[in-house]
């Protein structure tokens, strides 16, 4: 690997969560290397390390040396050749090479598909519920002939694109919650003749994000994803659904960090209006909602009948009601959307680029 390309999977002990989730967007690898100032490997962090401390602290500011795996794997010069086999054996995707001194001097990667492309079962049997009925307004003059779940992103429409990654975890059972132009959306998928089984949940009126989840006949027994139809989600959907699970938490709602620059220098001030400091185009760092949700099915009778009523609207009752509403955070690189037309550009973009699938 050329040094250029080394230097993308390297940071100090002092970055931020925000500044190493920045790295592993750009190497897209999910991990980075710690090292010292002479590039002495001391220690590993990958995307579950940062997801780990986040979930438990809930701090952007924290460093890398407070939540990096101190006994990282590596391999030296001489045991090169063996790098493939030693990835194997230890089920990891990548190591750094090291000399005598343990310091860094290149990083061999495994040949498998990444994670995002490999099929799995893992969601077998896991209902998925799919927000499609919304106007798209935001969307026009597209929607005013295609309705958004149809609109194609790249040469296939979002709607199948997002139905796709499901399957590849092995997804099978999927409900459409449908409204304006409903009849092309089902006329689609019945010419598309696809292998999973897909019910349309119709709408008689706008019933927001949650009020079609009502009515869905079926009872369900395990854990339902709930997903816009807008969003692609670049995540171990299996990792999402099991930490769910694990957690205790009555919502998950998948979130993605989404960093904000102030164009302007921002003034400090102190009392009096005396000012204390100027800061030049700061950066804010937030968690939003990206509007993928896993919920237990228990609730579902939370939502009322016949009234328009947003997954928001459920949190918050949920967390009202004394129950535990969680995250599941994402870096900012693995959310699109393309509720607007500037990021279903950079959608395409990214699409098109091959960068995402």
């Amino acid at each position: 690997m050329v040094k250029t390309e080394i230097e993308k999977f390297i940071a100090s002990k002092d970055v931020t969560v925000v500044e190493a989730m920045k790295l592993i967007d750009i190497n897209t690898h999910g991990i980075i290397y710690i090292a010292d100032e002479n590039r002495k490997l001391t220690g590993s962090l990958s995307d579950g390390d940062i997801r780990r401390w986040i979930i438990r602290t809930g701090d952007l500011n924290g460093k890398a040396g407070l939540m990096m795996n101190r006994n990282p794997k590596s391999v030296f010069e001489s045991e090169r050749r063996s790098g493939a086999s030693f990835m194997k054996s230890s089920k990891i995707h990548s190591v750094p090479v090291v000399d005598e001194q343990l310091r860094i001097v290149d990083i061999l990667f495994d040949d498998e598909t990444e994670a995002s492309e490999v099929s799995s079962s893992g969601l077998a049997g896991t209902p998925v519920i799919i927000m499609a009925g919304g106007k798209g307004t935001r969307l026009y003059p597209y929607t005013k002939i295609l309705p958004k779940p149809l609109i194609p992103i790249g040469d296939i429409p979002i709607l199948e694109r997002i139905i796709n990654r499901f399957t590849r975890c092995g997804a099978n059972d999927f409900y459409l919650t449908v409204n304006y132009k409903k009849e092309m959306i089902k006329s689609y998928f019945k010419e598309l003749a696809p292998s999973y089984d897909i019910t349309y949940v119709e709408e008689s009126k706008p019933l927001g994000t949650a009020g079609s989840i009502k009515l869905i006949e079926k009872k369900f027994d395990r854990s339902v994803i709930i997903t816009n139809c807008d969003i692609l989600i670049e995540a171990d959907y299996e990792k999402v659904l099991a930490y769910h699970n694990e957690s205790g938490n009555a919502l998950t709602i998948v979130s993605s960090l989404k960093n904000v620059t102030i164009p302007y220098g921002v003034l400090h001030s102190s009392e009096n209006g005396i000012i204390s400091s100027m800061e030049e185009k700061p950066q804010l760092s937030y968690f939003i909602n990206t509007g993928m949700y896993v919920l237990d099915p228990q609730y579902i009778e939370k939502i009322p009948d016949d009234t328009f009523y947003h997954m928001t609207h459920l949190a918050d009752q949920l967390m009202s009601d004394g129950l535990k509403v969680g995250m599941y955070p994402i870096s900012e690189n693995s959310f699109l959307d393309m509720g607007e037309f500037e990021e279903m550009k950079k959608m395409e973009e990214r699409i098109n680029s091959g960068s995402v699938s």
